[in-house]
């Protein structure tokens, strides 16, 4: 703080004034700092040499001298943005439509275990439920309308139907691989992509069957297990339902049959058990399983 010597006719005054001017200013400072950053004041050059910018493909390109240069022309118009260029995708089936492809649709999601009813041509409740799980899965806006990008993922993941899968007498689901570490001892490997469970022993699959999991709230647990409890006339002492040939793996999840699996398919989930809807195979599964038997699941 500097202070002034000379006095004038208000004397001491004067540095008391001095003074609370410049703290004026320090709290100014101190609060600017607070709001948003301010633009930068471009540095002046202090020679009249051409910069040198880069072009595209790296070539050095001279910018012109102030001289050479004459007032640049400012286009106001925005840069279009990635949303703006990109075509929204296009509905081609939704609820309510009925036909041939839509036949096609529902034999593609039983392809991957997304369609449990024989096709009908008809999009209704259980093809709209189909679809937002199919949809949900990929990462897709979830509405259950099959538009350009549902229906362009779902082809890549399928084959075209044969005439038994169209009627409902068969059904071409994807073959199940095995992961690495499903191919040595005796192993339950469930696959959350084919969403089956492959009973296999010493590499050789016994025999397979559909599963469902649990929900995104529940999730049934990845990873390298062993069974360490079988109980064959199980209840869930947390939730109170039946969980009959239990095989247990890790904490409170189990292998077991699920009547409400068997009874309204995929449009349910566990609560992070792998569920069975094959009663007969589960039963034979569980009279295979010991404990100790190694639990695989993977995507």
């Amino acid at each position: 703080m500097k202070r002034f010597r000379g006095f004038d006719v208000r004397g001491r005054h004067t540095t008391i004034v001095v003074r609370r001017s410049l703290a004026a200013v320090a709290v100014l400072a101190l609060t600017a700092g607070c709001s948003a950053q301010a633009a930068v004041t471009p540095s002046v050059r202090t020679d009249d040499r051409p910069r040198e910018s880069a072009a595209p493909d790296g070539t050095p390109t001279p910018t012109p001298s102030a001289t050479q240069s004459s007032p640049p022309t400012v286009d106001a118009r925005p840069e279009p943005s990635e949303e703006q260029s990109a075509s929204p995708a296009e509905v081609l089936m939704s609820e309510g439509a009925q036909g041939g492809r839509v036949r096609e649709l529902q034999a593609r999601l039983a392809q991957i275990g997304w369609f449990d009813d024989a096709p009908t041509g008809v999009y209704g409740r259980i093809t709209v439920a189909a679809v937002k799980g199919f949809q949900a899965k990929r990462g897709l806006p979830a509405d259950g309308a099959t538009d350009t990008i549902t229906w362009q993922r779902l082809l890549g993941m399928t084959t075209e139907p044969t005439r038994g899968e169209l009627d409902g007498k068969a059904v071409n689901k994807p073959a199940t691989k095995l992961d690495p570490r499903c191919l040595n001892g005796r192993v339950m490997c469930v696959s959350k992509t084919t969403r089956t469970l492959s009973w296999v022993v010493d590499g050789t699959v016994r025999s397979t069957m559909d599963v469902r999991f649990g929900s995104q709230y529940t999730p049934t647990r990845e990873g390298s297990f062993s069974v360490f409890l079988k109980s064959k006339d199980h209840v869930s002492t947390l939730y109170d339902t039946p969980m009959p040939f239990a095989m247990f793996f890790s904490g409170g999840q189990a292998v077991h049959y699920s009547s409400d699996f068997a009874a309204r398919g995929y449009n349910g989930a566990s609560h992070g058990c792998v569920n069975v809807r094959d009663r007969q195979a589960v039963a034979a599964l569980y009279a295979q399983v010991r404990n100790g038997d190694k639990v695989v699941i993977h995507w």
